[in-house]
């Protein structure tokens, strides 16, 4: 049953538009840790199906489901087996078409996740490229002749050279773990296939694809050295990694699935560009590429007025340029929960809610994370049960990404409510103070953050400034101002990020502030520090 709350308005029900997603709420779920339906501490999708009524209740638009096909399990689903299939951990082929019907037919976009750059070492294709190196297969992927040293000095994201030897000595390129090797996309059949598995899914109603990796497919083809090395402190791909990001013929791949997309109405495709020019990123977004890449400033700024201040309106300005909306991120399952980036604890919990009310308010398209919504914190992984293979890679230097895949707690009985009573232990452990962010208790909490998610979704849907507004950004000293004009109203988003409480003058009414501390007389409001505040003109 869906949790009950106070009131909220009613907005008028929107024309049916097939550009739904340029201001979609889509809810970001991570399927291993959401919810288990058969008891084996595994999420899979029938435990989602049956919480689907609690999304529609929160009131977001659509949901991305991570990966959920048959996968070697060395890389969190992101190393593929099967492109067309459903992993048995999750269910099968029929409980996924099941979950795309009832969230259609509860108002709910389904985006699943997509991996084109690389396969499973366990994939049919690398096997037989192993097995036979002038096989068809053996050209799908990056082979180099054996010798003493690897072709070039290309560095894995999780650690170490982007090179691993076979069996009888070739050296085979692997961007990410040794067991995801890198597609070649230079190669027909590569993309040939590809068409294949997006009208697979296309044609069972889902209404469009996460992208991993969109700006990596495609390397250079003298596979030269790069000019320099990848350091996992880069705020974004550059120059120093020229050869093997960003190359000018993935955007061809991105106007191939688009055409596809363009032949089934009202679906779309969000590109993973890791790149550290947003004109950059931008350009994936042209219209005849992908409809959305995300901006990842805010998610890797800290807690600073004038950085977030230039994360949105470069952000603003990148995407105008191509008449792309953005896609806001401030959480998902690759970076530490934001509690934990902002400070922790009741620090952190405070700017996790101000600068949510910021990015629902920014027009364009906000991605929430499962669980930003109960403010959970990064959770402590003890390393024996850690699975990432940034972790393991770097010889325990790099903490990895367990800590913000930890599953969702539900309620306040023992596990948590994520699996039914008796069951096998999660695939990774629930903290034990965790019933403290359940969702059960949340909703009988007037302030918690999860009312504060459901409140903001429920205003902005009743004002379209918020979300389609057009967006003026400003700043005084640590106070960020975000002004959007509708066609009818205005609301302004201020956004306090300085240790002293701000006087914001208060040309309207206040719509809704991430804490109840907020003071409004005599057209001024109070603003406490690390707080933010929606305020209607007029």
């Amino acid at each position: 049953m869906a949790p009950r709350l106070a009131a909220l308005p009613s907005p008028a029900a929107p024309a049916p538009s097939q550009e739904w997603w340029r201001d979609a709420v889509v809810y970001q779920v991570y399927l291993r840790s959401f919810a288990d339906s058969n008891g084996d501490g595994i999420g899979d999708i029938a435990g989602l199906r049956s919480r689907l009524p609690y999304l529609v209740w929160l009131g977001v638009d659509a949901l991305w489901i991570n990966p959920h096909y048959p996968s070697g399990g060395a890389d969190g689903g992101y190393d593929i087996v099967d492109y067309r299939a459903v992993d048995p951990d999750y269910g099968d082929l029929a409980d996924l078409e099941a979950l795309v019907a009832d969230a259609n037919q509860l108002g709910l976009k389904v985006i699943l996740d997509v991996v084109p750059n690389h396969t499973s070492d366990q994939h049919p294709w690398f096997q037989q490229a192993l097995a036979d190196p002038s096989s068809p297969e053996a050209n799908r992927y990056h082979f180099a002749e054996a010798s003493e040293e690897p072709p070039n000095n290309w560095q894995s994201l999780f650690g170490g050279p982007a090179w691993s030897r076979t069996p009888d000595g070739r050296w085979y390129l692997h961007l990410f773990a040794p067991e995801q090797p890198d597609l070649n996309w230079r190669d027909p059949a590569v993309a040939d296939d590809f068409d294949q598995t997006l009208r697979f899914w296309l044609d069972r109603g889902v209404s469009g694809f996460r992208v991993d990796v969109a700006y990596g497919l495609i390397k250079d083809d003298q596979l030269r050295d790069n000019p320099g090395a990848y350091s996992p402190t880069l705020f974004g791909h550059g120059p120093e990694q020229a050869m093997t990001w960003n190359q000018p013929e993935v955007h061809d791949v991105w106007r191939r699935w688009r055409a596809i997309c363009d032949e089934y109405p009202g679906t779309m495709l969000v590109g993973e560009v890791c790149l550290s020019d947003l004109d950059q990123v931008a350009l994936y977004s042209r219209p005849d590429e992908l409809h959305q890449s995300f901006s990842f400033r805010l998610i890797k700024s800290g807690w600073d007025a004038a950085a977030f201040a230039d994360g949105v309106q470069t952000a603003l300005d990148a995407f105008a340029t191509v008449g792309a909306p953005v896609s806001w991120v401030l959480g998902n399952h690759d970076k530490d929960r934001q509690v934990s980036r902002f400070g922790g604890g009741t620090l952190g919990t405070a700017r996790a809610r101000a600068a949510t009310l910021l990015m629902l308010a920014l027009p364009g398209s906000p991605y929430l994370y499962a669980g930003d919504e109960l403010a959970l914190p990064q959770a402590v992984v003890p390393d024996e049960a850690k699975l990432d293979p940034i972790f393991h890679r770097s010889g325990g230097a790099r903490a990895g990404r367990d800590g913000c895949r930890v599953p969702m707690p539900w309620n306040e009985a023992p596990g948590v409510g994520f699996s039914p009573d008796g069951a096998a232990a999660p695939w990774l452990p629930i903290p034990d103070d965790w019933s403290q962010h359940a969702v059960s208790r949340q909703t009988r909490d007037g302030g918690s953050t999860l009312t504060l998610y459901r409140r903001a979704l429920a205003l902005r849907a009743a004002h379209p400034a918020l979300g389609s507004g057009r967006a003026t950004v400003s700043t005084s000293g640590d106070v960020l101002t975000v002004r959007c004009a509708g066609d009818d109203e205005t609301v302004t988003c201020v956004l306090n990020m300085g240790a002293d409480t701000a006087l914001v003058p208060n040309p309207g009414t206040v719509l809704l502030a991430s804490t109840t501390h907020v003071k409004n007389a005599h057209g001024t409001v109070a603003l406490p520090a690390d707080t933010a505040v929606w305020l209607l003109e007029g």
